[in-house]
């Protein structure tokens, strides 16, 4: 698998115009400053399909490795993007073949959880993973539409359709493809790519995604109300992350295959099931699939501060109303995130004598902000 530092770092690179030059150049240094350019959004494009943003890494290096291969017999017929995506589409059909969907606990058709049932074992299950921002997620700068594109709740629901609707819907509905185009890029008549979207339309809104709430810009409350939460998960304030739920609010937090919704419900789950007491959890701000997350760092005996989880929030106005948890913690380091912090840290804009706040983390560029994680 590449490393995230090479995904992330590619991204950052200098865009230009996906116009085809009067001559093609020829040789390996000409086709990586052309295509280059085009490897976070197709690390974007390949996330949607498989719904892992590791995945997401090895599917983006075989497709410009294909590309590579083949770039002496393209003729710039069609612009270079636009051949890049239809290799990356076919990578991705390949790879998903005989594989399961990734699902998130909502999606397992299981009725949500008592929070004072014990947990079950975590569950081998393939599950859906965020997309950092700075590997090929979106900030605030980017297009409403791309935002949208890559939400968690759009993607969860994308894994519920079979890979060739699958990328029926995001080549035509994302990519704004013709039918004709997203027909050539999977091999199917425009008739079927018809067909397919139809079904896949209906599939995704069977799951009651709202599409036209994608995640923005923060406004000042939004700000205000993640830092109370922030403050909250450090001094475990059960009663006032109640108020900051909405009223159907979902917390999942895979690999385990409960769900819980309620505010109540989940600050219960909050209070018994997790670990951390007073002082005990510090988080760190970064964004992934262009929405508002935190690293959330559990204290150790020796007082220092490791990885736990990592939480992607969707905020309804001034209140949250989901809140995945994902325990991978290798997403910490794809985030751009520190390893650990020191005995003695304190949450951001906390001060104490002999203390470490976590804004140095973020003013040494460790931990980005929300929203400036993909500039």
């Amino acid at each position: 698998m590449s490393s995230s530092g090479t995904a992330a770092g590619a991204g950052a690179r200098t865009v230009a115009a996906d116009a085809a030059p009067d001559a093609r150049p020829v040789g390996d240094d000409e086709f990586m400053q052309r295509a280059d350019q085009f490897r976070r959004e197709l690390l974007a494009h390949c996330y949607r399909m498989s719904g892992s943003a590791h995945d997401a890494e090895d599917l983006v290096q075989e497709t410009y490795l294909r590309a590579w291969r083949a770039y002496d017999k393209f003729e710039d017929r069609s612009s270079l993007r636009t051949w890049l995506y239809r290799i990356a589409t076919n990578v991705c059909l390949t790879a998903l073949e005989g594989r399961a969907r990734r699902p998130l606990p909502t999606g397992l058709g299981q009725p949500s959880s008592d929070p004072d049932t014990p947990l079950s074992e975590p569950t081998e299950v393939p599950w859906l993973s965020p997309l950092p921002d700075s590997m090929g997620g979106s900030g605030p700068e980017d297009a409403a539409e791309r935002r949208e594109s890559v939400q968690l709740a759009f993607v969860a629901a994308l894994q519920h359709l079979p890979p060739r609707q699958r990328a029926a819907l995001v080549l035509r509905d994302v990519l704004q493809w013709r039918a004709a185009e997203v027909a050539e890029a999977v091999g199917t008549s425009t008739a079927a790519v018809n067909s397919a979207l139809q079904r896949a339309r209906a599939a995704v809104k069977a799951a009651e995604l709202e599409r036209d709430q994608a995640p923005g810009e923060l406004d000042p409350e939004q700000e205000e109300l993640l830092q109370r939460y922030v403050q909250a998960f450090w001094e475990k304030d059960v009663d006032t992350l109640v108020g900051m739920f909405t009223d159907r609010a979902v917390w999942e937090m895979p690999p385990f295959p409960e769900w819980y919704t309620g505010p109540v419900s989940i600050a219960r789950l909050i209070d018994t099931k997790c670990p951390g007491q007073v002082h005990d959890m510090i988080m760190l701000p970064t964004s992934a699939n262009g929405q508002p997350a935190f690293g959330l760092y559990m204290k150790q005996e020796d007082g220092s501060f490791v990885p736990f989880h990592l939480q992607v929030l969707t905020l309804e106005e001034e209140k949250v109303s989901h809140v995945g948890a994902f325990f991978d913690t290798s997403l910490f380091e794809l985030c751009g995130l520190p390893p650990s912090l020191p005995a003695g840290s304190l949450p951001a804009g906390s001060l104490r004598a002999g203390s470490v706040s976590v804004d140095e983390f973020s003013a040494h560029g460790r931990a980005p902000a929300h929203g400036n994680a993909a500039s």
